[in-house]
């Protein structure tokens, strides 16, 4: 996908920043629709009909660019997406929401040395700072009451789905940069669809008739065109132009506004620890934004004046 070349990368990072309001306030929705049908058919129907709309959207453009290569570059990137989701709802229903919650979030940790491998460049000092505080933010938003320390079958499955988003987010700023990001996020879409409905068709049963009401179609209708179509599009256009590792911890705000909406529309209470995780979590991206080191800086001015494609 062009996008002008004179929009500086701070407005990719706002633009990622608002998509996450989206993705806070979907734990709501999300909420109210997994009482209606089970989550992998739930995923099923999200991804079937976003690769739908966007492949209709942009059905002259995905004709003109797809081709093997796109294809490939799609099941490359849309399978640990895929996975990610699975696994993360099968491990919540094997611990608590707070370690789930938590074990996810360490994706933010895992993104710049995964790039590092992958890209052969090193994390700055900035990164593994901001993506510890970033860690002890989400936390201090996720943890409550006494935890234990052992790690059960559902944190084990959590910590794995936490691997498949950040190899996702690796594999889209590896790809993304010679391939058509609406194609590549179409094709994206379709592989999580076909994942999460061999999943649904082989392990749960299919809802029944009596859960597709005006409600579930609102809140199928938000999730879909909000943080799906929307979403993960200008996730993947935002990592031609910003680093993964920066997307990652962005992205990280997600937290913070899901916790915005739970005081809101549930009554949760405003803690000292809650204000201590929106604290490190805006300090992380300020960290990961405003510090690079001199190695760094040099890097992304270099990709800068060569242009991404």
């Amino acid at each position: 996908m062009r996008t002008p070349r004179n929009i500086p990368s701070w407005a990719y990072a706002v633009a990622v920043v608002l998509t996450t309001v989206a993705y806070g306030a979907s734990y709501v929705v999300i909420k109210d629709a997994m009482e209606a049908v089970a989550t992998s058919w739930l995923l099923a129907m999200r991804f079937g009909l976003a690769a739908a709309i966007l492949g209709v959207a942009f059905r002259r453009r995905i004709a003109r660019m797809i081709d093997l290569s796109h294809v490939l570059a799609g099941v490359v990137v849309g399978l640990p997406e895929a996975l990610g989701f699975l696994l993360q709802n099968l491990g919540l229903t094997q611990t608590s929401p707070g370690r789930n919650a938590f074990l996810t979030a360490t994706y933010c940790v895992m993104v710049p040395f995964l790039a590092w491998a992958v890209e052969r460049r090193r994390p700055g000092a900035n990164n593994v700072v901001a993506a510890l505080m970033c860690l002890t933010g989400v936390g201090l938003l996720s943890l409550t009451g006494r935890q234990s320390l052992s790690l059960g079958a559902g944190d084990w499955l959590t910590l794995f789905s936490a691997l498949m988003y950040a190899s996702n987010m690796v594999a889209v700023g590896r790809l993304g940069r010679a391939h058509d990001a609406v194609c590549l996020t179409f094709l994206m879409l379709a592989t999580c669809a076909i994942v999460c409905l061999g999943w649904a068709v082989a392990l749960e049963p299919a809802p029944a008739a009596s859960a597709f009401t005006a409600e579930f179609a609102a809140q199928l209708a938000y999730i879909t065109i909000a943080t799906t179509v929307v979403g993960l599009l200008v996730q993947n256009v935002a990592q031609r132009h910003l680093p993964s590792s920066e997307v990652a911890l962005l992205l990280s705000f997600e937290s913070v506004f899901a916790a915005v909406f739970s005081v809101a529309f549930y009554g949760e209470k405003i803690t000292p620890s809650l204000l201590a995780g929106f604290a490190l979590i805006f300090g992380a991206v300020l960290v990961s934004q405003f510090a690079p080191g001199r190695r760094q800086a040099d890097e992304l001015r270099a990709e800068a004046r060569e242009g991404r494609p």
